[in-house]
């Protein structure tokens, strides 16, 4: 198991490194002029003269990305003297836009969209894999069907008019929610959860009619192996079947999958904050494209790209613990 451990962090840390080695190509190397990018539309020569001077732009390619990768991981200082601005670790770029490291933004942010991200994926996992489940357990019944009908009808309806109906029945008609403003959950976590929950609804709604399909699939094959009939055989209790034979083997696919989707939204679910109004990295992302604001755009695709490599590996780690014959 340790050495299966290690060899699983040993991929990771080179897949990050080919990140950010194709990351830099892409944001330094490919545009004609980088700091015209990330000094943004309006910039004067002197304010680009500085720019450039700031990002080291002047040095040769390699002592460039040398004091990226440095950035990355020891945080660094851009430019020089009384001038230089001190980027802390890990030193994702500085927004001129903004006169603020693009860290320190994200750290502020990444709350806001860690908050709807878990909890999303925490109600889209119950509900997707105890629809699944149920369906599978009654195949080909008019349950099983209902079901099935409800996911796809689910699966059809985007996130936007999901969160547009959510918001004009449960705060504009009946009243029943505050319209979303993010609040700690340290400081209320009633209040954190109630401005959240429609969020969340909308997300796990359209990721839980995913979840239902495949989980379903995943149930009726693993109820047809030859060692299910062996445990019925044994005499053990049919919910001991199911669950430490069946559901434990057909929870296998899920774990990939869950790993991805919630990665993709701990950077931000784009179009669900613009809606809600919340503050989170994909409302900051969505701004960055539009005032092309580069810093920006390349903290949060290395953000992004981070979660989903270390998503990968914490998958790989519980198929390990689920099953056994992974180790090998």
């Amino acid at each position: 198991m340790i050495l299966y451990v290690a060899r699983r962090l040993l991929g990771a840390s080179g897949v990050l490194l080919a990140i950010a080695a194709v990351t830099f190509t892409i944001f330094y190397v490919m545009p004609a002029d980088p700091a015209q990018a990330a000094c943004g539309k309006v910039c004067s020569p002197e304010q680009l003269d500085a720019v450039r001077h700031y990002m080291g732009l002047d040095a040769p390619i390699a002592e460039q990305f040398r004091h990226f990768l440095t950035g990355i991981f020891t945080g660094r200082s851009l430019g020089t003297g009384q001038f230089a601005i001190s980027c802390d670790f890990p030193c994702l770029g500085y927004s001129y836009a903004y006169s603020e490291p693009v860290r320190d933004m994200l750290v502020d942010r990444l709350p806001v969209s860690v908050s709807l991200a878990v909890g999303a994926a925490a109600l889209w996992l119950l509900l997707g894999l105890g629809t699944g489940v149920t369906a599978a357990l009654r195949k080909d019944t008019g349950t099983d069907r209902s079901l099935m009908i409800g996911a796809v009808a689910a699966a059809s309806m985007p996130v936007y008019f999901t969160s547009g109906l959510l918001i004009l029945l449960f705060i504009k008609t009946l009243g029943w929610l505050p319209y979303p403003a993010y609040e700690k959950l340290t400081d209320d976590p009633l209040g954190w959860a109630s401005n959240l929950l429609l969020p969340w609804i909308a997300l796990a709604f359209l990721y839980a009619a995913m979840y239902t399909r495949i989980s379903r699939g995943s149930m009726i094959e693993a109820m047809a192996e030859p060692y299910i009939r062996t445990a019925r055989a044994k005499g053990m209790p049919e919910r001991t079947v199911i669950v430490k034979h069946g559901l434990r083997t057909g929870m296998t696919p899920l774990l990939t999958i869950f790993g991805m989707d919630l990665a993709g939204l701990l950077a931000g679910a784009i179009i669900t904050e613009q809606i809600f109004g919340l503050q989170g990295v994909g409302q900051l992302f969505q701004k960055a494209l539009v005032t092309q604001d580069q810093p920006i755009i390349l903290g949060v695709t290395l953000l992004a790209a981070s979660f989903i490599v270390i998503a990968n590996l914490v998958v790989d780690l519980l198929y390990a613990v689920v099953d056994p014959r992974v180790r090998f």
